[in-house]
């Protein structure tokens, strides 16, 4: 599904921007409606992954706890998966499932465990965090003007998997990355504490940052992406890009295709690659990989292969195939097999 959102205009080429929605990464058997998330990660130690410095001298007495951001990164994840019409339900299992020390290591759920868990819960699947490291390092400066600066800077890296009952393998293993970063400036130390989150307080957002972020490997999801349209300058072209700018697509793809039936190849072309983006926005994406290759074809055997039109053309006609398969599993993943 395609929504419009905006139009720029650049020559003969008008820019839309677009929202797609997209499969997850994960694709759930059929009949899985309550999820539970698991924290299985051990918490690094607290003064492991942080780095304070104080005027550029490093402070060795810096410590920040990560137990509770791995419980932030959780409950994220679980919101933001119960908000979206996927489950039925989504549970947070508050009990510890490691009692071992070895925070790098990436330790699995074992088949018994899943089992166990999903028969505990009443829940059909697992989507646990395995392993979670964040690595913080905070800056202070005093300046002789009589003001202070300070920034924050973590970087999460964790592992995440999809565990169904009765499998001897995960669903699926997600590697995460990102960051998040503050910057403030005060009058002196207190202000600064006033305004720059503390080195747990700073722990627990990069838990929630990375925990919602995580969220587009486990539903279906908007991304935001760019199309273009061709126009000219005979009324035909005028009157088409009038139609778009006022969302007349259905008018417009009957102008595009008398276009099309033009005794010009360029003409054809330029239609046939407009009609492949009306198809896609009307979620027919086989009509618009139809389309698409109409249009590639054209560029091709009139321009070459090497042409740069002909090889944006044939970016486009890869992402009409690309969201041909992902629409199918869309439709599985949301029951509209």
């Amino acid at each position: 599904m395609l929504f419009v959102c905006g139009l720029t205009s650049c020559g003969s080429i008008n820019y839309i921007s677009i929202d797609t929605f997209n499969p997850a990464e994960v694709t759930y058997p059929k009949g899985v409606k309550r999820v539970l998330i698991v924290n299985n990660a051990v918490p690094q130690p607290s003064n492991l992954g942080y780095t304070y410095k104080l005027s550029g001298v490093v402070q060795d007495t810096a410590r920040a706890k990560a137990d509770s951001a791995l419980i932030y990164t959780c409950s994220s994840l679980g919101k933001a998966i119960a908000d979206a019409p996927l489950f039925d339900d989504v549970l947070l299992y508050h009990n510890i499932t490691r009692n071992d020390s070895d925070y790098l290591e990436d330790k699995k759920l074992s088949p018994e465990d899943v089992k166990n868990l999903c028969e505990e819960t009443g829940t059909d699947a697992i989507i646990s965090v395995d392993r979670m490291l964040f690595q913080m390092e905070k800056d202070v400066y005093v300046f002789a003007e009589g003001y202070i600066t300070g920034t924050i800077d973590i970087k999460m890296s964790g592992v995440l998997r999809s565990y169904y009952p009765g499998r001897k393998n995960p669903l699926a293993t997600i590697y995460v990355n990102d960051s998040i970063f503050w910057s403030e400036d005060a009058g002196n130390m207190h202000q600064l504490r006033q305004v720059l989150p503390s080195p747990t307080e700073a722990l627990n957002e990069a838990g929630s940052f990375i925990g919602e972020k995580s969220v587009p490997n486990f539903i279906p999801h908007w991304n935001k992406d760019s199309r273009w349209y061709y126009t000219g300058m005979g009324s035909l072209w005028k009157q088409a890009a009038a139609y778009i700018t006022t969302e007349k697509w259905d008018e417009a793809a009957v102008i595009w295709k008398k276009l099309y039936n033009s005794a010009s190849w360029s003409t054809q072309a330029k239609a046939a690659s407009n009609l492949a983006l009306y198809y896609e926005i009307n979620s027919k994406f086989e009509e618009a990989l139809e389309w698409g290759t109409k249009a590639q074809n054209l560029f091709e055997k009139n321009k070459g292969g090497e042409d740069s039109q002909t090889q944006i053309q044939k970016l486009y006609t890869n992402t009409l195939n690309a969201r041909l398969m992902a629409n199918k599993k869309l439709n599985m993943q949301l029951g509209k097999e």
